[in-house]
């Protein structure tokens, strides 16, 4: 069975990505287009558009051509907006970058790529220098750095790249074809992949997405996920600007820090990930802070557990919805409507506009029909061209009648809503039984003594793989306790057999759960034991 939106088709531009996005800067004026959230320093849209003009301009100036890619190592701030915005301008394509990556890690990403500029800050030249260095790459800007300090580094300073009139020549894009966006995929299983999205991707995903949920000329939007990370980079940054919203930026995060400008600038949509969801849910930090400008709240990323999307938003007296997306989509691809109806929580909503989806058997392929679990496909103009010098995953993942295998376990209910469960290569195999980790992580989560959890597969000599959990306790509760809580709430075969309480749960900075670090550590100890 096919599911598609129950929405008429949405006509999409056929421009560039920075024609569409700043489409209504002479009508917003000296509207606040971005916020730095901790000093206040404002960019408006006019600003904005003449900061990515001549970001354009100097990028031509120096050589840089249509298809050229440009390394973007930098924290939220109002710079990512001007820096992706010029180069997409100038027919460039952004490779955006993991501000938590290592020397090695850039080295990869940057000589993959084949990244010609890099943009940076000075307290990231410590990795990024001898990357740059390594991979040749031609220049390097810095955010904030000084003439003097960056003659010393062996670096320009961003300033003298937007150091010109702004009259950067015309370069003709082609939407469909032409990339704009590079992200690489999360590496949780191998190097990680770069992700070939084109102009038409972006605007697809953007476009798409505003289309479910209503946005107000007066909202105001706080960006403290990552830009890197195609949720910030589309349904955050660029959605914002495009709907002509204030966005609020956050270098990075710090639950007080977070609190505190949602209540000074009144902050009224939170885009989040399940981690900060549980955090508003639970943590006592919440209710020293007036939240009562939050109107609603959109979680993606990970699976959202039903329970703890009541639980945070009953405490914050918002809505919350759902969404699910990937990389490889240019965002979501699934969304739900707020207010979400009370029978509907806990899904990730319906297809967007334009989109196609399917469930099909793990196994065999077979097409599934309502409340069958299989793999999600996705079909749609905003599934990406494929990965970067890697025609073999491509392949792997898109087929030959272009519906993109997502990798992740879900089910769609009679209505066309859909619910995931897990991702194929988690699966805990107990017995020759499935068992999804993310449900009962969501499970865990629920009881009031347990603040977060993760969920892996355990060797097993008779059943072959156990689900343990790893968990991080709020209040005192014993081992036994929490077990017992999950064998009275779930399936004989999903009973928790194993529990370690530890002091944190290992995320990446998306926040979803690094399972694959949890599992390492598993192995590690069961070898031991076996010495």
């Amino acid at each position: 069975m096919i599911f598609k939106s129950k929405q008429p088709d949405v006509h999409l531009p056929g421009t560039d990505l920075t024609s569409v996005v700043l489409r209504r800067v002479d009508e917003l004026g000296d509207k606040p287009a971005l916020i730095d959230g901790p000093s206040g320093r404002t960019v408006t849209y006019l600003q904005l558009r003449e900061q990515v003009n001549r970001m354009s301009a100097g990028l031509q100036q120096r050589g840089f051509r249509k298809g050229d890619v440009f390394a973007v190592f930098i924290p939220n701030m109002p710079e990512y907006a001007t820096i992706f915005l010029g180069v997409a301008a100038a027919g460039g394509i952004n490779t955006t970058v993991n501000s938590l990556y290592s020397t090695a890690d850039l080295v990869h990403q940057f000589k993959d790529s084949g990244a010609k500029f890099l943009v940076t800050i000075a307290g990231f030249l410590d990795r990024a220098l001898p990357a740059a260095v390594e991979c040749g790459i031609e220049e390097v800007f810095v955010i904030g750095a000084t003439e003097g300090e960056s003659e010393a580094e062996g670096t320009t300073p961003f300033t003298e790249l937007l150091d010109n009139d702004g009259n950067a020549p015309n370069v003709e894009i082609d939407p469909r074809h032409d990339l704009v966006a590079l992200p690489y995929s999360s590496g949780t299983t191998g190097l990680s992949k770069g992700v070939m999205l084109t102009h038409e991707n972006l605007i697809a995903n953007m476009v798409l997405s505003s289309e479910m949920n209503v946005t107000l000329e007066t909202d105001r939007l706080i960006g403290v996920l990552p830009f890197f990370h195609i949720y910030g980079m589309v349904l955050i940054l660029n959605l914002a600007l495009y709907k002509g919203i204030t966005l609020v930026t956050m270098p990075r995060f710090d639950l007080e820090q977070f609190l505190q400008i949602v209540q000074d600038y009144k902050i009224t949509n939170l885009n989040l990930v399940p981690p900060l969801v549980l955090a508003l849910a639970k943590h006592p930090l919440v209710d020293n802070y007036d939240l009562s400008s939050v109107r609603i709240i959109s979680s993606g990323a990970a699976p959202l557990g039903q329970e703890l999307e009541q639980a945070c938003a009953s405490r914050l007296g918002c809505e919350i919805y759902q969404g699910y997306g990937l990389t490889e989509v240019a965002g979501a691809c699934h969304v739900n409507t707020s207010p979400v109806p009370a029978e509907k929580q806990g899904a990730v909503g319906q297809v967007l506009p334009n989109t196609f989806s399917r469930i099909i058997d793990t196994e065999t392929g077979a097409e599934l029909g309502p409340n069958e679990r299989g793999e999600v496909l996705v079909k749609g103009p905003h599934v990406m061209v494929g990965y970067l010098n890697n025609e073999e995953a491509t392949r792997t993942c898109i087929d030959e009648e272009g519906w993109f295998h997502t990798g992740d376990i879900g089910y769609a209910d009679e209505d066309g809503f859909f619910y995931i469960v897990d991702r194929v290569k988690e699966l805990i195999k107990y017995k020759g039984y499935q068992v999804a980790p993310a449900e009962l992580e969501a499970l865990l989560v629920s009881h009031a003594s347990i603040a977060d959890a993760a969920v892996i597969p355990s060797p097993d000599e008779e059943a072959g793989e156990v689900p343990k959990a790893f968990v991080v306790l709020k209040e005192d509760i014993s081992a036994e306790d929490i077990m017992r809580f999950v064998a009275e709430n779930v399936a004989p075969h999903k009973k928790i057999r194993r529990l370690e309480i530890v002091d944190e749960i290992p995320k990446s900075a998306s926040g979803k759960i690094l399972r694959r670090v949890l599992v390492e550590k598993e192995r590690e100890r069961i070898a031991n034991a076996n010495q």
